[in-house]
């Protein structure tokens, strides 16, 4: 599932042909096309849909919109670690870091 998320801009690369910038969404950063919303400034919320900020969001609705995602897994689901997502989905437990699981080259 894609979804539309809340995150803070913590930096934006105004050298960058499309403008990016770096998007927290309450502790996974990800680069995101600021485009849109091109005049957004470091410390504001937007809305990222597919790596494009689309609009602004107050700080207010973007911390419950995170909170709320959150509550609902959607946001490990949106982010998480896809080894760990497909194995919860198949009912299988994710290898943990430095374990063997056997199909590592040797």
């Amino acid at each position: 599932m894609c979804l539309a998320v809340p995150g803070k801009v913590v930096a934006i690369d105004d050298t960058a042909d499309p403008l990016t910038g770096l998007i927290d969404f309450g502790g996974v950063q990800k680069q995101a096309c600021l485009e849109y919303v091109s005049d957004v400034k470091v410390g504001e919320y937007v809305i990222v849909h597919v790596g494009f900020a689309l609009q602004r969001l107050d700080e207010e609705s973007a911390l419950a919109s995170l909170k709320l995602f959150e509550e609902l897994g959607l946001l490990e689901e949106e982010f998480g670690d896809d080894w760990d997502q497909a194995a919860k989905e198949a009912g299988g437990a994710a290898v943990a870091d430095g374990q063997d699981s056997g199909s590592e080259a040797r």
